[in-house]
């Protein structure tokens, strides 16, 4: 099934975000957590894309398992950062052959080596590059797409940052899935700016469970997010006790959702990091709110 129209179905769904292995070696553990994770039946899960590539093969070997059996439907990223258009030709036939109908294009995160490179020889700078090659590849893939509610890190501010997602969209994405974020207020005010911009596409909340402190470094330095006090004191209370920080990482994304719910967010994608007892614990909290 297309996102796209999980998207147009009525109530309240949710949807995981796993990410497949590095090795070969760890390729049974990580497709067990995935498999326990599709088990709990959720709208869609979406599987990541290593830099470059380099888990291409995992990628849909992850979704392919996860459509066929569990029939959930899946979301295969792809990353165009310094590839050719003969490579992400081949990787979209071969998401094709996988039975898969749904893409994530993404430009990619920039390694040390491609930050350095001269991008202007590259046959994808942008994301949008990406999504109008997969839009006109003869084959009726569902595109997702990423936006920021903070802004972009490499955008001067929010409004040059809504027009580069304006074309995006207008380059034929369907759909987009936010970066984390732990204010609501923020995805608020960022969707309220989009529809001004004439962006009128469906736009998933992406939440991730902190059950770690060691996890807020980490999510920081990836997407720059801002924290609120009161999750800065959640950790500062509880960070030294791995079992009570999960719990409480796990019930700050509970009220996060059910805040989002509650305001009309019909849809609310889930950064699960491969954990099947986080998902399942957040899914349990919203058993009589989440459609299963």
């Amino acid at each position: 099934m297309k996102i796209i129209e999980l998207l147009r179905m009525p109530g309240k769904r949710m949807s995981f975000e796993v990410f497949p292995p590095k090795t070969s070696d760890r390729f049974d553990s990580i497709k067990g957590a995935t498999e326990e994770i599709a088990a709990l039946h959720p709208a869609f899960m979406s599987v990541t894309y290593g830099a470059g590539g380099g888990t291409s093969k995992y990628t849909l070997d992850i979704a392919e398992n996860i459509e066929s059996s569990y029939g959930v439907p899946t979301l295969a990223h792809l990353t165009c950062v310094n590839s050719t258009k003969e490579t992400v030709k081949q990787r979209i036939v071969d998401i094709k052959e996988a039975g898969i109908k749904n893409i994530m294009a993404l430009r990619g995160d920039l390694t040390p080596e491609t930050q350095a490179a001269d991008r202007t020889t590259w046959d994808y700078r942008h994301a949008t590059d990406l999504i109008r090659d997969i839009k006109t590849s003869g084959y009726d893939f569902c595109i997702g797409a990423a936006c920021y509610p903070e802004v972009h890190p490499e955008s001067s501010n929010q409004k040059e940052d809504i027009e580069h997602l304006k074309e995006k969209v207008d380059a034929g994405a369907d759909f987009l899935t936010t970066q984390m974020f732990f204010d609501n207020n923020l995805f608020y005010n960022f969707l309220y700016k989009i529809r001004e911009a004439g962006i009128t596409c469906p736009v998933i909340p992406g939440i991730m469970p902190i059950t770690n402190a060691k996890q807020v470094k980490r999510s920081i330095e990836l997407s720059g997010s801002f924290m609120p006090q009161r999750f800065k004191s959640l950790v500062d209370a509880f960070g030294d006790d791995p079992d009570a920080m999960c719990q409480a990482g796990i019930a700050y994304a509970t009220d996060q959702i059910i805040d989002l719910y509650a305001n009309g967010i019909s849809f609310i994608h889930v950064y699960s990091m491969n954990k099947p007892n986080v998902a399942k614990a957040i899914l349990d909290n919203l058993s009589e709110i989440v459609e299963r």
